[in-house]
């Protein structure tokens, strides 16, 4: 009997060292992967950061030139002319699909509920056939076209809601697999909308349009809120301010069609291999949304909305970068020029829906 007294006692501190183990060591372990995945991903990071700065400079020298259009060009010279290290392409994915939708939440934060209320319900009229028939309209002529499935729905997308941004939001939802057709629809949408720059305020004084009806008009039609604001700067007056208001209108439709085109997805590709299905509303949309409430209802200070405004625009452009990075030019060649007609079919049925409109509610 006393021989085997201490062997319960035994299990039981066994049991007792393995069955509940130190907080010590797993968090010292949580730092360290989290330590280790940080030093994976400075580097691409790295590279990102530099394309941003010179996006940056160049969009400040040539205005016509975005941040983002720039960067997406440095990164497809990047991948295309010079030897890209294996250690960068771990940070350059995590700026491609990351960075791309915090720069997409960030939106949010320009937008205010009240401001676009404050057009009436004859503009909003405007905004939501622009980007309810742009949409439809680009999707089938693009079928007619015989463009691919996911590269009409990009294209769809940028031209009749917000350029990059939605073309990145269109991304996350649909996961394209091919960068290329990512890359050709973020090029489209800001050469297209920069040939707006021009083109509105010279039609606009043929047409007789005053300040405020070219504005809505403007932002009913360009695709880049950059290029909103270039065209509402061109035509003077109060054009600005109202062609602003009517292009984040616009944006504000991102979170509603990104959950029709979840659906639509959903019910194509049906689940993956593993059972699992593509979400009806991505994360990165639902908090876009959350960001509109938090700026609509003034609880983000002033100064942290200017933070927030540049901070866009450099994990956007990064993200630009890091996309271009990952495009061979030979295979991005190869998308043809299907697409270069359909963005151009897209760019005429946008405008034309946002001239009618300002004509019927002059």
């Amino acid at each position: 009997m006393t021989s085997t007294a201490p062997i319960p006692v035994v299990e039981e501190t066994g049991v007792a060292s393995t069955s509940k183990e130190p907080e010590g060591p797993r968090s010292r372990r949580a730092l360290t992967a989290l330590w280790r995945g940080t030093l994976r991903v400075a580097p691409g990071l790295a590279l990102c950061a530099v394309a941003v700065a010179i996006a940056l400079v160049v969009a400040s020298v040539i205005p016509v030139l975005s941040a983002t259009l720039t960067a997406i060009v440095l990164g497809v010279l990047v991948r295309n002319t010079l030897p890209v290290p294996s250690v960068l392409e771990a940070g350059l994915t995590f700026a491609a699909k990351k960075l791309l939708r915090l720069g997409i939440v960030l939106l949010g934060l320009q937008l205010m509920l009240g401001d676009v209320l404050g057009l009436g319900w004859g503009v909003i009229l405007i905004v939501v056939a622009v980007v309810g028939i742009g949409f439809a309209g680009t999707l089938l002529m693009g079928r007619w076209l015989g463009v691919p499935y996911s590269q009409r729905l990009l294209i769809a997308g940028g031209f009749s809601i917000c350029g990059a941004s939605a073309v990145a939001a269109v991304d996350g939802v649909i996961q394209t697999e091919k960068n290329e057709e990512v890359v050709a629809a973020v090029a489209l949408a800001t050469v297209f909308g920069t040939l707006m720059i021009p083109f509105i305020p010279f039609a606009s004084s043929v047409l007789g349009l005053t300040d405020r009806e070219a504005g809505i008009w403007a932002g009913a039609s360009t695709h880049e809120v950059a290029g909103v604001v270039a065209v509402g700067g061109i035509i003077g007056g109060g054009a600005l301010a109202v062609a602003v208001i009517v292009k984040l209108a616009r944006v504000l439709l991102l979170a509603p069609v990104m959950a029709v085109v979840g659906v639509a997805h959903r019910r194509r590709t049906g689940a993956d291999a593993s059972g699992k299905r593509p979400p009806i509303v991505p994360l990165f949309v639902l908090l876009f949304v959350a960001m509109v409430v938090l700026r609509s209802v003034g609880v983000v200070p002033e100064p942290a909305l200017d933070v927030a405004k540049t901070t866009q625009g450099a994990v956007l452009a990064a993200a630009m970068f890091a996309l271009g990075a990952g495009v061979n030019i030979r295979r991005l060649v190869k998308v043809g020029g299907r697409p270069l007609l359909l963005a151009l079919l897209a760019t005429i049925l946008v405008t034309g829906i946002g001239l009618v409109g300002v004509l019927l509610v002059r």
